[in-house]
């Protein structure tokens, strides 16, 4: 079993930046698939950034150029840089790896 513990989220204007960071813990860390999704209240979790034990990544049209996955397999952590952010991108934030989920890190934008 994977245990994930978030942190980064918080309050920030419109244009502004955040980094979200993940931990895992247990071993293999750089052999899984790590991935961030959001979600927002009365609507499904969508996935907003995905980056395979590759490399390759993928984004949500929504976030594509702004947004940026990476991950550290020495310190088990997958980070997602947030940049130009607005009040739409609002939501709580979930990492996943390997099938686990984080307990989640607000993000509000205030306009």
């Amino acid at each position: 079993q994977v245990h994930l513990v978030e942190s980064g989220g918080g309050l920030v204007q419109t244009g502004g930046s955040l980094t979200l960071s993940c931990v895992a813990s247990g071993h293999n860390f750089n052999t899984y698939d790590v991935s961030w999704f959001r979600q927002t209240p009365g609507k499904e979790r969508e996935n907003v950034a995905y980056l395979w034990s590759t490399g390759m990544t993928l984004y949500a049209n929504a976030v594509l150029g702004r947004f940026t996955i990476s991950r550290d397999n020495a310190k088990n952590t997958v980070s997602l840089q947030m940049n130009s952010l607005k009040p739409e991108d609002t939501a709580v934030y979930y990492c996943k790896v390997d099938g686990f989920w984080g307990q989640g890190t607000q993000v509000t934008v205030s306009s």
